[in-house]
């Protein structure tokens, strides 16, 4: 079937977008094959962040409900540079930022980090196993995504894509603060893979110093079709997820605080692919697995009345995955060795933070320094080498302001790494350290205007995973990054009540002493010299006083990696070109109706080109004002509305066919 698209088109001129306009595009159904052509404009239902001269998104509460993801990934798919390798599943799944993180190998190539309430989860280089970002949507209130290194030397090194921030759910979002207990039950339903899910929440706060929350959510599905109808995969799953989360505030003036959160999150596979890419056993037979990912965090906060150079915040945060892999389909040799390694990597981190306000003069600072100390150990696998990995790191990010126009942002990071292996041949020992910083610059006209620029440099120091490369033990990879954008941010800009916000984001980046990846097309183990990657990155928002809102969301990328000996080869992690748009209206605080449609354009920089599409989903929340059902809410989302088939760029699998979804939360 064949369908036409009209589009409005937003031009980006220079790469400090010398002009910013938009006009709202009207899409039919689209063709099998999508050529977008010049960009087009696409706005989001979030906030464009637009006073900062980071790249950096939010997504709050109200759109996790509105989206009705089915995974982590499902979250933060809608941001622009953000890329899924499939995504639909718990496992198999992976996060794409700039070009890195995922790829259709390994589940991370570590320079994308992932931090649950101040824990770092998510970060080995698992063989044919995709993101060990496993657990469940439900049990988080926020995900912040920061792309691109300059924003990320307080959370880690070596950030080239980005970093996501998942935030879990408090007792006072329930409560509002207020002594008492609240008990929530939300129940999802899905068409396509006859999908429920189950998540129950008891808030409860005895007084207003302590609030106290418990979450399960058991997400059960079964095999999902394709758009033709043919099914993806040959088992569904179940993911059962526990959150415990607790928090006192102490002191004469409540300046004090002590914040503990549990998750835990676990399936159970019998007879699934090892190959968690591909939707059968085929290469490497199937497998029973049974995966668990555990995080904990303790915090405490002081921050004193009437001082506002303490502002300080101390995290002792523990993650733990294990993933217990048993063959099924009588491998022999290598193929047993692979498929029957259990493999359990536990990161323990002790993280100070103080956030110092004070003032030099004409400046106003804003200045945020820390001290890390990291100890990540592997358990020996008979597919990966096992160990140690012992960090300390140090950093400093210091906002700078010059009156209401100027802000600067210098940031460092130092941090030193002590790896040991646990058993021979691979138990050497190597010390690693890396001076790495940045600075970012943005100037704010008085007519909501504002122009911004930024330089960054990280270092990736070595990992566990390559001890079984002594040659990569003491070499770190390096990146360089470029950025220039501008934005806007206006009211009553073409009626009365309106407001729109724009941000675009042009990058440059160069990663060289590579040791992640090899060389496409050439022998094992042939190098690569310098990977270049270089983007454009749009979000915009508009809104009237009448309810009707525009969203849209627009990523252009392009890639190269370079080889020995001058040859060149586009970049294997680019994703294609893509906009999303969202018209909506909002009724009062009662009725939410949306009409989304994601485009990706035809992407023929590779042997095999991939189809461009354009997919429409449909999302409608209602909440009841009155009666004895005060407060419930009904969502009912249709994604792929005309059922197309389609396999997105970097994904190793079909995409869902159409899906309703049904979801009804009761707040009591």
């Amino acid at each position: 079937m064949y369908y036409s698209t009209k589009r409005a088109y937003l031009w980006a001129t220079t790469a400090l977008i010398a002009g910013l306009s938009f006009a709202a595009p009207v899409f039919a159904q689209a063709q099998a094959e999508v050529d977008l052509g010049v960009l087009v404009l696409g706005l989001s239902k979030r906030d464009v962040q637009t006073d900062t001269a980071t790249a950096v998104t939010e997504v709050d509460q109200e759109e996790i409900d509105d989206r009705q993801a089915g995974t982590v990934a499902e979250l933060v798919d809608s941001v622009p540079g953000v890329n899924l390798v499939n995504g639909s599943t718990p496992q198999g799944s992976g996060i794409n930022v700039r070009g890195f993180g995922s790829n259709a190998t390994f589940g991370s190539d570590q320079k994308v980090k992932i931090i649950v309430d101040g824990a770092d989860v998510g970060a080995e280089e698992l063989y044919r196993i995709g993101t060990q970002l496993f657990t469940d949507p439900e049990l988080y209130r926020s995900v912040e995504v920061i792309r691109g290194t300059v924003g990320s030397f307080e959370y880690g090194s070596g950030v080239v894509g980005g970093v996501i921030r998942l935030e879990t759910k408090d007792a006072s979002d329930f409560t509002g603060g207020e002594p008492g207990f609240v008990g929530n039950q939300a129940l999802q339903f899905s068409s396509n893979g006859d999908g429920i899910t189950s998540s129950t929440i008891l808030a409860w706060q005895p007084n207003e110093n302590l609030e106290l929350l418990a979450n399960y959510t058991i997400r059960d599905e079964n095999v999902p079709t394709d758009g033709s109808g043919t099914p993806i995969g040959t088992k569904g799953f179940k993911l059962p997820s526990v959150l415990l989360k607790a928090k006192y505030t102490f002191g004469d003036a409540r300046e004090h605080s002590l914040a503990f959160s549990y998750t835990d999150s676990s399936t159970d596979d019998r007879d699934v692919p090892y190959d968690t890419f591909t939707t059968t056993g085929v290469g490497f037979g199937n497998v029973d697995r049974q995966t668990e990912s555990r995080t904990a965090s303790l915090s405490y906060d002081y921050n004193p009345s009437g001082n506002d150079l303490i502002d300080l915040n101390v995290v002792l945060s523990y993650a733990d995955q294990e993933i217990i892999s048993e063959g099924t389909s009588g491998q022999t040799g290598f193929l047993a060795a692979l498929v029957n390694a259990d493999q359990r990597y536990e990161t323990t981190k002790l993280a100070f933070k103080n956030t110092s306000l004070f003032e030099t003069g004409a400046l106003s600072h804003n200045l945020r320094a820390g001290l890390e100390f990291i100890r990540k150990e592997r358990l020996n696998a008979s597919s990966a080498p096992g160990g140690t990995d012992n960090r300390v790191a140090i950093f400093a990010v210091d906002e700078m302001s010059i009156g209401n126009a100027w802000t600067i942002t210098p940031a460092l990071r130092y941090e030193t790494s002590k790896i040991k292996g646990s058993t021979a041949p691979n138990n050497g020992a190597f010390d690693n350290s890396a001076l790495m910083g940045g600075i970012s610059v943005r100037y704010a006209f008085d007519n909501g205007f504002a122009i911004f620029g930024s330089a960054a440099y990280t270092e990736n120091l070595p990992i566990l995973d390559d001890l079984g490369n002594p040659a990569f033990m003491v070499t770190s990879e390096k990146a360089r990054t470029w950025e220039f954008g501008a934005a806007y941010n206006g009211t009553d800009v073409f009626q009365g009540g309106d407001r729109l916000a724009v941000k675009a984001n042009i990058y440059f980046t160069t990663l060289w002493d590579v040791t992640s990846y090899q060389a496409a097309g050439l022998p094992f183990n042939s190098p690569i010299n310098f990977i270049e990657t270089k983007g454009l990155e749009l979000e915009a928002s508009y809104s009237m006083a009448s309810g009707r809102y525009v969203d849209l969301n627009a990523n252009i990328s392009r890639g190269n990696e370079n080889h020995p000996g001058g040859t060149t080869a586009d970049w294997r992690g680019i994703p294609a070109d893509t906009v999303q748009f969202t018209l909506g209206k909002q009724f009062g605080e009662e009725l939410d109706l949306s009409w989304e449609v994601v485009a990706d354009r035809r992407y023929t920089r590779s042997t095999t080109p991939v189809p461009g599409f354009a997919v429409h989903n449909l999302r409608a929340t209602y909440a009841l004002q009155q009666g004895i059902l005060e407060g419930a809410e009904i969502r009912i989302g249709v994604e792929n509305l005309f059922d197309k088939q389609y396999t997105r760029r970097l994904s190793t699998r079909p995409a869902r066919g159409r899906n309703v979804k049904l979801t009804l939360a009761k707040s009591f």
